[in-house]
């Protein structure tokens, strides 16, 4: 308790972590409010190019920029304290440095599923109010698609402290976590022959496609099978950076 104590304090002591919370707020409902006007509208004019209006539609934004957001607050987290050399304190305070960097992430984690679960369903009613449509949580796969956002970001704190941890470097790791869903699983695709395996076996498609998107490609396994691989993945990279730290100079 003493570690989830201390980085508390370190979190709420910094202002990095209120301004991309107040951000992912805005930006997220903000687009789930365009993306329920768009819809109004075409719907007003005899378009139907958007085709039913769904969950995922209002959880968009959440999904995108919100994601972004949570990995660059996480990032900063363990890039920061590196930076200033806070993070030699810490271990002088704390030898054990697994205990250190698990604490860390366990308390973000738990601070992106609080405001991932305050996006989606503040983006799930603005988006509807706007809209003029109506969605019950309880049919089809809306609670899923719903409900996936807190979990989702809870996993994208993690990942993004395991990034962190391997680079220790702001610009490297905000870069790297930015640019693997963005091009490296999106232009990417575009290959011949490679792009497909890329598409389907991607993490980031995999969750897009647990949270009601990315159905472009032939997944080997329904959407919770989609998110235990990204779980996999997130497993994977923070494992490697629990071993990193601990056998290298901090």
């Amino acid at each position: 308790m003493s570690v989830l104590n201390a980085e508390r304090i370190k979190l709420t002591s910094t202002k990095s972590p209120m301004w991309c919370s107040l951000i992912a707020v805005v930006v997220s409902i903000g687009f789930a409010a365009i993306m329920g006007a768009a819809y109004k509208s075409l719907v007003s004019s005899g378009d139907n190019s958007m085709g039913e209006f769904t969950v995922a539609y209002t959880q968009a934004g959440a999904a995108q920029f919100g994601a972004m957001l949570v990995m660059i607050m996480s990032a900063l987290a363990v890039t920061t304290e590196y930076r200033f050399g806070v993070i030699r304190t810490t271990f002088q305070a704390i030898p054990n440095r697994t205990q250190v960097i698990g604490g860390k992430a366990l308390l973000l984690a738990a601070v992106a599923a609080v405001l991932g679960l305050v996006i989606a369903l503040a983006s799930f009613f603005v988006a509807q109010a706007i809209s003029g449509e109506s969605l019950s949580i309880g049919a089809g796969s809306n609670a899923r698609e719903l409900f996936g956002i807190p979990i989702y970001y809870a996993l994208l704190a993690v990942l993004a402290v395991g990034v962190g941890t391997l680079i220790r470097q702001s610009a490297g790791a905000i870069s790297l976590l930015l640019l693997w869903p963005l091009v490296i699983e999106s232009l990417a695709t575009m290959i011949p022959k490679v792009g497909k395996y890329i598409g389907e076996f991607g993490p980031f498609n995999n969750v897009s496609y647990f949270l009601g998107s990315g159905g472009a490609y032939d997944f080997h396994w329904g959407p919770w099978g989609a998110l235990a691989y990204f779980a996999a993945f997130v497993a994977v990279v923070f494992g490697a950076a629990l071993f990193v730290v601990n056998n290298r100079d901090a």
